[in-house]
């Protein structure tokens, strides 16, 4: 087991890692859409913070030598479903056929109370 860590991606805030190697697979954490560099969300709303989510996730999967190619599994969070359509078209920018089996659930909160956490899992 080995951990993943980038400064392109925001840190851990608790007792995690933003990304654990095992075997073949990489699991990501869970990604909220917070800009690495200010530890802020982006001016806008659903879209911007998929957008921002799925970079983070881009770049954890980068620093593990991975692609968004390799995501065979993905979880997105929401906290209102109604955002779901404009998350949807966000995150078709990120992914190509074959695209990763997902799973998309609304929850009560999401921690900073951000609009979208996305994790994944990728294979090598």
């Amino acid at each position: 087991m080995k951990a993943i860590s980038t400064t392109k991606a925001p840190g851990a805030i608790g007792p995690y890692s933003q990304a654990i190697e095992v075997g073949n697979l990489v699991y990501t954490s869970g990604q909220l859409g917070l800009d690495p560099a200010t530890g802020a969300f982006p001016e806008g709303g659903i879209k911007e913070q998929t957008r921002q989510s799925l970079s983070n996730v881009k770049a954890i999967l980068e620093k593990a030598g991975l692609s968004m190619a390799n995501v065979v599994k993905t979880t997105v969070f929401m906290a209102d479903m109604n955002d779901f359509a404009e998350m949807n078209s966000v995150y078709a920018e990120f992914f190509t056929e074959p695209y990763p089996a997902r799973s998309a659930v609304a929850v009560k909160t999401l921690p900073k109370n951000a609009l979208v956490e996305i994790e994944v899992v990728a294979g090598k």
